[in-house]
């Protein structure tokens, strides 16, 4: 989802461009930031508090009560699964944090599992089924928002990328505004044009997916670039923005 919200910001499908397995896997670690471990860590620590508590050698009465407050959030589960669902449906209005919306719902299903009284084998699994659902779909949604974030970041930072210049025997066609600056080498040349202002924007293979300086979301052009025999591509570091 990162890599999909990613490369869509620019007008490209990231599974056309041949990512490796490592590099997927990799960029799916950005997911994992401070505020989503500590959400995991409080729903695992959650239903055993009071062991955890106990284990620091606490007072029984602190443990007792850590208890005590556990079992009424475990009673009181369906609240957090409506708030969940009340989440849901205000859908458009708790953007761009809907995700919190199925860890709610997930949280109120696990809280259920700790219920006091007995649930049937059945019950407990649509519960966990419905819960990692749940999670895997609110994964999904926080992956897209940094993916788009990431994305809108590289757009405002352009000038900092690698810089492509593109040397050519023949003129390319390369249209949109903003679009690159064409120099004519003159004939004498054998890569008698030259383009540049592009900033590499990732690379695979023989192509290479680059933008103009001055890019916009709404309008700007995404070249593909395939190097071959008329083309020579040289690559530059970019400009770093003032400290």
């Amino acid at each position: 989802m990162y890599n999909n919200a990613f490369y869509s910001y620019f007008r490209l499908q990231s599974f056309s461009l041949g990512l490796s397995f490592t590099e997927i896997a990799l960029k799916s670690l950005q997911l994992i930031t401070m505020p989503v471990l500590a959400v995991m860590t409080v729903m695992v620590i959650m239903p055993r508090l009071p062991q955890a508590l106990a284990s620091l050698g606490l007072s029984e009465r602190i443990t007792r009560s850590a208890q005590q407050v556990g079992t009424e959030i475990a009673r009181r589960h369906l609240l957090f699964v409506l708030a969940g669902l009340c989440l849901m449906a205000f859908w458009p209005y708790v953007q761009p944090f809907g995700w919190t919306a199925p860890v709610t719902v997930a949280f109120g299903l696990l809280m259920g599992l700790f219920t006091p009284g007995d649930q049937k084998p059945w019950q407990r699994g649509v519960s966990l089924t419905m819960a990692a659902l749940l999670l895997v779909w609110a994964a999904g949604m926080a992956a897209g928002q940094q993916g788009r974030a990431a994305a809108e970041r590289t757009a405002d930072h352009l000038v900092s990328r690698t810089a492509v210049v593109v040397l050519s025997t023949d003129r390319l066609s390369m249209p949109g505004s903003p679009g690159p600056l064409v120099e004519d080498l003159g004939k004498d040349q054998h890569y008698r044009y030259r383009y540049s202002q592009l900033r590499l924007l990732v690379q695979r293979d023989q192509r290479y997916y680059a933008l103009p300086l001055g890019w916009h979301h709404h309008t700007g052009p995404t070249y593909v670039i395939v190097d071959d025999d008329n083309l020579r591509i040289e690559l530059y570091p970019g400009t770093q923005p003032p400290r």
